[in-house]
């Protein structure tokens, strides 16, 4: 795929992008098969949305920042006028917290009804199954509209998504407290 990509498909839009798409899905397939893991549904559509929101949001900041010159650096932006770009980012942002959202939704509970400390064994069910992870939906649709911030809000032109998420230190944090909350959401 990558030698493809290299060699011919990087210059076809579209198909760019999902190929920048597909290598992030890989590597959550690969890292399911190393542990033996069941990736659900949900979950997987969260990460195909999120991919392409990040490889749309790539094919912008490069229009922003090669303006006038995007064609000599990337031949494929020449398809992609800048509000259609906007729409995709769009779309893909907006994919991304609700299938992320559906997915906690359907999150199996992680406490099973008799391997528990006594005390969340009499809890009510409504307090033990399927709830808690919900409770992340807000620190991703912050942690999205603040991506889209900074690539709509700033003065200055933003650079590569990468750049954008390990500079921003609202962004870092965001992801910070949503892999706490994960964790202890999941395992406490």
């Amino acid at each position: 795929m990558h030698f493809a990509y290299s060699l011919y498909l990087k210059k076809i839009s579209i198909i760019d992008v999902f190929i920048i798409a597909a290598g992030f899905i890989f590597r959550v397939w690969a890292g399911a098969v190393a542990v033996d893991a069941h990736i659900s549904v949900w979950l997987l559509l969260c990460i195909t949305s999120f991919s392409l929101f990040l490889a749309v949001g790539k094919r912008r900041c490069e229009a922003n920042l090669l303006e006038g010159v995007a064609a000599k650096h990337r031949e494929s932006l020449l398809f992609y006028p800048k509000n259609l770009l906007d729409i995709y980012i769009i779309m893909f942002a907006t994919s991304t917290w609700l299938t992320y959202a559906l997915f906690t939704f359907s999150h199996p509970s992680a406490i099973e009804l008799g391997k528990t400390l006594s005390i969340m064994a009499n809890l009510p069910r409504t307090l033990v199954a399927q709830k808690w992870l919900m409770l992340t939906v807000p620190l991703v649709i912050y942690g999205v509209m603040r991506y889209l911030q900074l690539i709509y809000g700033s003065k200055k032109k933003i650079g590569l998504p990468e750049e954008v998420f390990l500079s921003d230190k609202t962004l870092i944090a965001i992801v910070a407290l949503w892999s706490i909350l994960v964790v202890v959401t999941i395992y406490l």
